[in-house]
């Protein structure tokens, strides 16, 4: 199955070395590009993407507000591709607020390629791209700088939870992939997947994102917690 990719990103430079690397993948195809987040809404809506690659600085409409629109699409609009955020260190407080909006992932700009098509591949696929440490710093400092009490809301939620989801919750939230989470608990990659969409369900999030800001948010999680 091709992936179908759109690229939105101001810089032409960026969105020409983008659209060259992915497409030269044979499972994804580049079906459109734009300069800006209000001609990336446009451009989504035509092409009805797989994975939007959003860059988080622009005129017109920054990324952010481009990624509420095409994930809260209005009535009548079904197509709700998977938004992979495009972003630098010192865009921490945009990229967090992404999350929250419901993109999969953010992915710096200057990562590696492999990284790139990868990402593509994880968020296409319906996971979240939270593994890297880049990943964990970035969540960590900006909650850092915004801790959040745990309400009694969430706290109620949480004990939905049974104990050892509660404890995959909490390794979910420190950045650790499936298999770092089976090992660290001895169990089986399998078994984790089972707990985290029981965590998922019980708590009615969409993916990994979503957890790892409630965990944080709910305070089970604080950034002091992160993994090292």
């Amino acid at each position: 199955m091709t992936i179908r990719v759109i690229i939105v990103d101001d810089q032409a430079m960026v969105r020409a070395g983008f659209a060259a690397l992915l497409s030269a993948q044979a499972d994804i195809d580049v079906v459109g590009e734009a300069p800006d987040g209000k001609q990336g809404v446009e451009v989504a809506r035509g092409t009805r993407p797989d994975v939007v690659l959003m860059d988080v600085r622009m005129p017109e409409m920054d990324g952010l507000a481009a990624a509420r629109e095409i994930l809260s699409p209005p009535v009548g609009v079904v197509h709700r591709p998977k938004v992979l955020m495009l972003t630098t260190f010192d865009v921490d407080d945009y990229v967090y607020e992404a999350l929250r909006a419901g993109a999969s992932g953010f992915l710096l700009k200057d990562a590696p390629p492999a990284d790139l098509i990868a990402a593509v591949r994880v968020v296409a696929a319906g996971e979240a791209l939270l593994a890297p440490s880049v990943t964990r710093r970035l969540i960590a400092d900006f909650a850092a700088s915004r801790p959040a009490p745990r309400a009694d809301r969430a706290a109620l939620r949480l004990n939905g939870l049974t104990p050892r989801e509660t404890e995959v919750l909490e390794l979910i939230a420190r950045g650790l992939s499936n298999q770092e989470i089976a090992d660290r608990l001895v169990l089986a990659e399998q078994t984790v997947k089972t707990h985290i969409g029981r965590v998922l369900a019980k708590l009615d999030l969409r993916d990994r994102a979503q957890a790892v800001i409630f965990a944080y948010e709910s305070g089970l999680v604080t950034p002091g917690d992160a993994r090292r």
